[in-house]
């Protein structure tokens, strides 16, 4: 298939009204304009299309949160994006399970700090129920990508080097080991390489990787020669054993220095064409580049960078300093596709983030799906494109075929609060029938008994509800104070309807905005069900609160 062609089918499908090409590019995201940049760039390389590879690699020596999560989904996107140009891509999740742990996560036990230096494989689980340490951190971002539909190829570093896929590029980068350590140098300034190997061997005596300096290599007999000299991780001086020994590398009894190789050595042995990576390591990503070209003659992978998650005190977002947020989390209170829309939505520029923010996704999600279905009108063409083909991303490219029941999350925290523990569910769907939102209490759709779900762990675990800012203008809060006093003195449904559309008028507002604005800040959604009977359900002190709390 010629490029020409490649844009024609694929690329320009939208026509304007004069019959022009538009530049909505296939599901118009992000992911669909890198997908083509891969290709185009793929072509000019002259490299085989057959199959185009896409990586993730993730770490396996702390606890997996929104980030480690985010990273492989995004990857993934842009894998689904290249079959939709119509080519075979594979998704490698790559486990770096051959890695020693460096310290211990804040929150997991002080005497996993005996296995400082170990590889994660090696290191027993505190947790007792799988295999190794490192085998259950994976373990928790694999369940969490199984969650939510993300296909992919798993590949564990300790069984590609115990199989020697990586032969080949590691004698390239021993053979080679001056060149390594002259860019390693001039990219970091880091003269660490100058004088050794870029491998770290097992040492056969005391266990541990990180410890070990190998000084020679053996490409006849596939060794190295090694001594267990010790090494400064994260300030502290972490001793050696004083070993002195052999590795041979053909069966995995060390790995490459990540920072000096191992990835470009993994790009050139699994051919892969695109990886996207953190802001945290992007010196070591320049550093591998310029290997991949320079001593493996492989043109590294397209990337793309990204940015970090911080929580709301603009801390990142991390397993050693203890403010991890895990994917486990947000599940508990939220579905798989608010979770894919916060990775997805945006892929440059850092955002704050807590479990706090969950029902604002959950509402953002129904507002995609009715740009999505023709609910809501977008007039802007590519805007229009850009939502539904976010949308169609939250569902991995398999959105449901018709619109779920759409009932606002605070709406559905609101009555898990107030209704009987005993018979929760059952009081819950009482309230939505007589606000119309479901027919019949005895057939209800899974999607929306899983949302009165996610409200009711909420409400378990917070006791509160969330209440959302929202911007009042001088009439709009004058109209609310007027409202609050009415609805503190009257209990009856319609009256209370009656009096909204009064006091809009009396304050010059239409009354279209005002319950708008009445909405945003008890619901989190700019509609709902009718007010009055809403807030006799709320309780009227429930609601007059969260009214005084907004004009503050």
């Amino acid at each position: 298939m010629g490029i020409k062609h490649f844009i024609k089918e694929y690329l320009f499908i939208h026509m304007g009204v004069k019959g022009e090409l538009t530049d909505i590019i296939g599901h118009g995201t992000w992911y669909d304009k890198v997908a083509l940049e891969i290709v185009e760039r793929e072509r000019r390389l002259g490299r085989d299309l057959s199959l185009l590879r896409v990586e993730s690699g993730v770490a396996a020596s702390g606890i997996p949160h929104i980030g480690s999560f985010a990273e492989v989904a995004r990857n993934y996107a842009v894998c689904l994006a290249l079959r939709e140009c119509g080519y075979k891509s594979e998704f490698i999740v790559f486990s770096d399970n051959k890695d020693g742990l460096r310290s211990v996560p804040a929150g997991l036990p002080k005497s996993l700090s005996k296995f400082l230096g170990y590889p994660v494989t090696d290191i027993p689980d505190p947790f007792k129920c799988h295999g190794s340490y490192g085998d259950h951190m994976v373990s928790l971002l694999l369940e969490s990508l199984d969650r939510c539909g993300i296909e992919y190829t798993f590949m564990s570093a300790v069984e590609v080097y115990e199989k020697g896929l990586l032969k080949d590029e590691i004698e390239a980068l021993l053979g080679n080991a001056g060149r390594v350590g002259g860019i390693v140098k001039e990219e970091t300034g880091q003269e660490k390489y100058l004088n050794a190997l870029p491998y770290f061997p097992v040492c056969s005596r005391c266990g541990r990787i990180y410890t070990t300096v190998a000084y020679k290599f053996l490409p006849e007999e596939g060794k190295v020669l090694y001594r267990c000299e010790g090494m400064e991780i994260k300030g502290r001086w972490l001793e050696g054993c004083g070993y002195e020994g052999e590795a041979d590398y053909t069966r995995g009894e060390g790995k490459l220095a990540w920072k000096a190789g191992e990835f470009a050595a993994r790009w050139r042995a699994l051919g892969v064409r695109f990886e996207a990576y953190g802001k945290d390591i992007s010196d070591s990503v320049r550093v591998n580049d310029r290997i991949s070209r320079e001593i493996l003659n492989y043109e590294p992978p397209l990337h793309a960078q990204y940015e970090m998650f911080l929580d709301k005190g603009g801390r990142k977002i991390s397993k050693s300093s203890g403010n991890v947020f895990t994917p486990q989390v947000w599940l508990r209170y939220g579905s798989p596709q608010s979770m894919l829309l916060l990775t997805l939505k945006r892929f440059v520029g850092t955002r704050s983030i807590s479990v706090m923010d969950i029902p604002e996704y959950m509402n953002e999600l129904d507002y995609l799906e009715d740009v999505y279905f023709g609910r809501r009108r977008i007039d802007d063409e590519k805007e229009r494109a850009k939502l539904t083909g976010l949308y169609k991303y939250c569902w991995l490219l398999k959105p449901p075929e018709k619109p779920s029941i759409h009932v606002p999350y605070n709406l559905l925290t609101y009555l898990a609060k107030v209704s009987p523990k005993e018979n929760r569910i059952e009081f819950i769907l009482e309230k939505l029938g007589g606000y119309g939102y479901v027919k019949s209490v005895s057939d209800v759709p899974e999607d929306l008994m899983r949302r009165i779900r996610y409200a009711i762990n909420w409400v378990e675990d917070f006791h509160e509800i969330k209440e959302r800012s929202v911007d009042l203008s001088r009439e709009e809060k004058a109209a609310i104070e007027e409202l609050i006093k009415i609805i503190e003195s009257e209990d009856q449904e319609e009256k209370i309807q009656s009096a909204i559309f009064d006091v809009a008028r009396r304050n010059g507002i239409k009354p279209k905005n005002l319950f708008r604005k009445l909405y945003l800040i008890l619901l989190g959604a700019p509609s709902g069900p009718r007010l009055g009977p809403y807030i006799i359900a709320m309780g009227r002190e429930n609601v007059t609160e969260a009214l005084k709390r907004s004009i503050e």
